[in-house]
């Protein structure tokens, strides 16, 4: 339930927007309720995987969330543009818990091998309220008010948090005085976060100049603290680095497309919220599929053949969508699905190859540094395309926004290129990435 929380929020979103701004005005700032949602999720995800190995997990997941349904019924009363981005940072930084913690645990209760099966049920869990959230979100702006898109998290995080309530376990954390909570990377992580995302979103390049100073004064407390929110020295291995990596660059071309592809079928097309929501059921189709797949072949196949697999999907992909930025809605959806597939793929098999290769006192902040990154490239990823898309086109519509996307397309090729050529360095770590009983 509470998965099916964060999957509805992410997907929803990206139908309603654009009847959002035509309420509520503000079309300048339409990449700000995605950017923020995916800066405080991810900012806030390694604050919530140390603060529960000292206060547990249940209890910080029941606060994360009424956090986020609190943040979701304040999206709902919102009067404008302001308070509802000030509401979707507030369901962010819910949403950091639900996620990081879903994962945290998964890694603690279960075995390597019935990890990959658990993980691969998430997915499907993922991936099945993604691809009705964005059909649900159209149908409701089409047939009612957006308000609703919100209240829809209601239904279901009210059972989530009672079922969370009576059923997880109450673990008394162990508190042997070496696990501290990094306050000093924290702030400055997220300071230099926010910093990046709003200087992209405006263009403003002194502040991106200043986010990226922060962001290496933040690197300089990770290197040096105890616990870190990021786990630097064991980044330095090979298999977690490209893990990091590979899911910031795939995740800033992945979600920064997401968010503006409903644009291009309203905006383009000249299609209805509801097919602007129908869009983006490929990519999360693509995206479920292949983690199932990749769940039950993971043992035969290995995971860095699988991951390569992935990106190699990925960069055809977004070949096809930087030569057809024009193409009809039907060609766009089907270059999803393989979008979506080379997602499924990498991005599964990359998390459970990490986890393999963590040590566990490490395996926490490692999971939370792969979704940390995942999202933070999502939230990067989703600013650079609206500064090169440009307002003007957003706002008109029609060839120039095609035009935009096209660019915001050659950008996104750019990024998984990198994270292809990344992946190639696997090869030399593959005996430590096949998953075995004796795990």
């Amino acid at each position: 339930m509470g998965i099916t929380l964060a999957a509805l929020e992410s997907s929803v979103i990206a139908t309603a927007m654009p009847t959002v701004i035509k309420d509520l005005g503000g079309q300048q700032l339409y990449a700000l309720p995605f950017a923020l949602y995916l800066l405080t999720s991810t900012v806030t995800s390694p604050l919530w995987g140390r603060a529960s190995d000292l206060l547990g997990r249940k209890r910080l997941y029941l606060a994360g969330i009424v956090i986020f349904l609190v943040g979701s019924v304040l999206c709902g009363v919102s009067g404008s543009m302001a308070i509802l981005i000030a509401a979707r940072a507030l369901q962010g930084v819910g949403a950091g818990a639900l996620q990081t913690l879903t994962f945290t645990l998964v890694g603690e209760m279960f075995t390597l091998e019935q990890r990959a099966r658990v993980q691969g049920f998430f997915s499907g869990v993922w991936g099945i309220a993604g691809l009705v959230g964005p059909l649900i979100g159209g149908l409701i702006v089409d047939h009612s008010s957006w308000r609703w898109v919100f209240y829809l998290n209601l239904p279901f995080g009210i059972p989530a948090l009672l079922l969370a309530a009576r059923f997880l376990p109450s673990a008394r954390p162990a508190r042997d005085g070496r696990v501290r909570i990094d306050w000093p990377g924290a702030l400055l992580f997220t300071l230099g976060s926010g910093l990046l995302i709003w200087g992209l979103e405006f263009r403003e390049w002194l502040l991106v100049a200043l986010s990226v100073a922060v962001l290496a004064g933040a690197l300089w407390v990770e290197v040096r603290h105890s616990s870190p929110l990021l786990p630097m020295k064991s980044l330095r291995a090979t298999l977690p680095r490209v893990g990091v990596l590979g899911n910031l660059l795939s995740g800033a071309a992945y979600f920064g497309t997401i968010a503006y592809l409903p644009l291009f079928a309203q905006g383009v097309g000249g299609h209805s919220a509801t097919a602007a929501g129908v869009i983006l059921t490929p990519m999360l189709l693509g995206w479920t599929s292949t983690s199932i797949i990749a769940a039950r072949v993971l043992g035969r196949i290995g995971t860095t053949r699988l991951t390569l697999w992935g990106f190699n999907l990925l960069v055809v992909a977004f070949v096809l969508f930087s030569l057809l930025a024009h193409a009809p809605l039907w060609v766009i959806s089907a270059v999803g699905f393989l979008a979506g597939s080379g997602m499924g793929f990498a991005m599964f098999t990359l998390l459970i190859s990490v986890q393999q290769a963590t040590a566990k006192p490490d395996l926490g902040a490692v999971t939370s540094a792969i979704l940390f990154s995942r999202q933070m490239g999502g939230a990067i990823g989703t600013a650079l395309m609206g500064t090169l898309i440009g307002q003007a086109a957003i706002s008109s519509g029609g060839g120039p926004l095609a035009d935009g996307l096209q660019r915001a397309f050659v950008l996104a090729l750019v990024l998984v290129v990198v994270a292809w050529a990344l992946a190639q360095t696997l090869r030399k770590a593959a005996p430590a990435a096949r998953p075995s009983a004796a795990d």
